[in-house]
């Protein structure tokens, strides 16, 4: 008897091909050889079928229709690869074939398009099915995957949470764009003059649409405060004689000064207004001579732990602010890195390894010993056993873990990286420096922090050097060549920003020599000449945009946008869609037009039109744009993955859901206010048209 192996696309199916031995000719779509059949899907082969599959009356949009929720869902076909289903469908249900291999992704999406292969394809249960489940396309890996392969019935969950993910986001696309077309669509194609519009929403992609637009609306609405921040120029003792400015010290209102809790204070350490802060500089100045003495001066050691292992969002983020390149297209690379067996799964939450990977991961590190520019730090980590305790650190839990562990390189194929395109290159150099960083010690910074008196006011001046490097040889690319900013970039510091912000650290990274010249012989009661006070001026700065990247990482922690503490509690691990679906909302805003994407910085902003959707979506069914609803929806998946929530549960739960506000938004008569809502928003965008024209007429109106 035979048994078939069943992929998610003919590449992969070919890496099992290769890993099995199998040495059989290509038939068409599928390979077999002795025992053993290896075929595959496309993607999907089979969809879910539109309503007027269940009633023709349905293909029209009517409110006498909606909500649409039948009792049993119907699937169909996908006609453009029709032709491999029925081969596939020949395939597993050969009286010869014994045994079948599910080897799609795994993952929930790859669950669900075998399922719905099986169930098209009528495949009996009489057949043993198993489930292999890989975290990279390894030979060795894929033949562990098989040999460990469990029953697919042990998969059932993640089966039921697929369908459901699958009908939620069907039930909710139907019926409320339906209504929301018909109840706004007219007036929103008038007012822009559109020959046609649908009012697209999603479970997941309108609550994005929203983080933009609110976004978007804070920093329009957002006034700029002055604020007035007064810096002593701190000299070398008076003996000295010399008027050499060591370094500038911020003045704060401290318990004991004069201004503690006063209202002209923005802040602890600036004034509203300016003329206070001459005021202070006034009393500051007399009488002469004008000296600082040291209240306290302390020095520490602090120790900056390697970051932990890249997840998919956060690989998406360092790639959008450093090759500037979108979500959807770090995805891609990725998995073509994945396809080449240079690095494990890409779809995944998990930033840290399991027990099990964390015992072999010396296999993972000799392979990189060839790779060009990091192959030394690898082997010296072999040599000096470095990760011999790595079992025991934060970057193994399998608690933190749920399908797969994170992205690391494989250690195989080491030698394509050279003939890599730039960027390709680049996000595979990303991936194997985070990896190596965790065998290697933390970085050591030397703090001080001294803080001076005049008269009963205080000022503050903090220092940081770098006396060991530790992980950032490796971490950091530009290390020895743009260090300083690296540096501030890599462990989190906050650069000076002069202008922009009251709340300022003042703190100034040094060269270790540099920094143990400024206090050398100081002390407690040290006396030290002021050059002067500077009153420096600031404004507070609105937030910032979107990048593609930081708007990932939104998605992933939506809990952090929740204000409600136990709501935060309660989704704490949730978030707006999962790895393998945020690059494709976002790119389904932009190709809906909703929002837009510059290609150049990674931007993004909501189009006028976006807007509008996001405004008739907030007058109707206003819990699509809460991110506490959408990620709790998306928990309450988990739980039906994990078996803690059946399916008729969460499938009576979205039904009521989904009716109840379709029947809302029939009952609604607000369009004329919905027009009024329009106006408001539309000066910002004739103006921004208007400056654009501008432009591009040289300056001339």
């Amino acid at each position: 008897m035979k048994r078939i192996f069943i992929a998610e696309k003919p590449s992969v199916a070919q890496q099992f091909a290769t890993a099995l031995g199998i040495r059989g000719a290509k038939q068409n779509g599928y390979i077999e050889s002795g025992d053993d059949i290896v075929t595959w899907c496309v993607g999907h082969l089979v969809t879910m079928s539109y309503p007027e599959e269940y009633d023709a009356a349905l293909k029209k949009w009517s409110m006498d229709t909606i909500p649409f929720i039948p009792e049993q869902f119907r699937y169909e076909i996908i006609p453009a690869v029709a032709k491999q289903f029925n081969i596939v469908k020949e395939l597993l249900n050969r009286e010869d074939v014994e045994s079948i291999y599910v080897c799609t992704d795994s993952g929930r999406e790859g669950e669900y398009i075998y399922r719905l292969v099986d169930q098209m394809a009528e495949v009996p249960d009489t057949k043993k099915k198993y489930r292999v489940w890989i975290d990279s396309q390894t030979d060795e890996e894929i033949l562990r995957g098989i040999r460990e392969a469990k029953p697919l019935s042990e998969y059932d969950s993640l089966s039921d949470a697929a369908y459901l993910r699958a009908k939620e986001d069907y039930l909710m696309g139907i019926n409320f764009s339906r209504a929301l077309s018909l109840k706004y669509a007219w007036k929103v194609k008038d007012y822009l003059g559109m020959d046609r519009c649908v009012i697209a929403v999603g479970r997941v992609m309108t609550c994005v649409l929203g983080m933009i637009v609110e976004r978007e609306r804070s920093i329009r609405s957002f006034t700029p405060t002055p604020f007035y921040r007064v810096l002593a120029a701190v000299g070398k003792k008076p003996e000295e004689a010399d008027n050499t400015t060591l370094f500038e010290a911020e003045w704060r209102a401290v318990p004991g000064s004069k201004y503690e809790n006063s209202p002209d204070l923005y802040k602890e350490n600036g004034f509203r207004e300016e003329k206070k802060a001459k005021e202070l500089v006034a009393y500051l100045d007399e009488p002469l001579p004008v000296t600082l003495k040291v209240e306290k001066l302390t020095k520490k050691t602090e120790k900056k732990n390697p970051p932990l292992l890249y997840n998919l969002a956060e690989l998406q983020n360092d790639c959008s602010r450093i090759f500037k390149i979108n979500p959807s297209q770090t995805l891609e690379i990725v998995q073509e890195l994945y396809e080449k067996k240079m690095v494990t799964y890409p779809r995944t939450d998990a930033r840290v390894l399991s027990t099990a990977v964390a015992k072999e991961i010396d296999k993972n590190l000799r392979g990189l010993g060839s790779y060009p520019e990091l192959g030394g730090y690898a082997n010296y980590v072999v040599q000096q056993g470095g990760h011999k305790g790595i079992a025991k650190s934060r970057y193994v839990n399998d608690k933190q873990i749920t399908d797969h562990y994170a992205i690391i390189p494989t250690g195989q194929n080491v030698g394509q990286a050279a003939s890599l395109p730039h960027v390709k290159a680049g996000v595979y150099d990303l991936i194997v420096r985070r990896f190596l960083s965790i065998f290697y010690p933390p970085a050591e910074y030397q703090k001080v922090a001294i803080e001076l008196m005049r008269h009963e006011e205080h000022f503050f001046a903090n220092f940081r050097s770098l006396v060991k490097p530790g992980y950032l040889v490796i971490a950091d690319r530009n290390y020895g060549k743009k260090k300083e900013k690296a540096e501030a970039e890599e462990t989190g510091a906050k650069p000076e920003e002069g202008k922009g912000s009251a709340e300022d650290s003042n703190e100034k990274t040094l060269d270790p020599e540099e920094a143990a010249r400024l206090v050398e012989g100081l002390r407690k009661g040290s006396i030290l000449s002021c050059n002067g006070f500077v009153i420096k001026e600031g404004e507070t700065t609105p937030p910032k945009r979107y990048a593609s990247g930081t708007l990932i990482l939104a998605m992933e922690n939506a809990g952090q946008l929740i204000e409600d503490e136990e709501l935060r509690e309660q989704i704490k691990g949730a978030g707006i869609g999962t790895s393998a679906t945020r690059d494709a909302i976002i790119s389904k805003l932009v190709k809906n037009e909703y929002i837009a994407l510059n290609q150049k910085t990674q931007i993004i902003t909501p189009t006028f039109l976006g807007e509008i959707i996001y405004d008739c979506v907030l007058y109707s069914i206003r819990g699509l744009l809460r991110a506490d609803l959408t990620a709790s929806w998306e928990k309450g998946l988990a739980g039906v993955a994990d078996g803690s929530i059946t399916a008729d549960e969460y499938m009576t739960k979205m039904s009521d859901y989904v009716s109840k506000y379709t029947n809302y938004v029939k009952g609604l008569s607000n369009q004329n206010q919905i027009t009024r809502v329009f106006d408001q928003t539309k000066p910002y965008y004739t103006s921004a048209k208007s400056k654009a024209k501008k432009q591009a007429n040289g300056g001339k109106k």
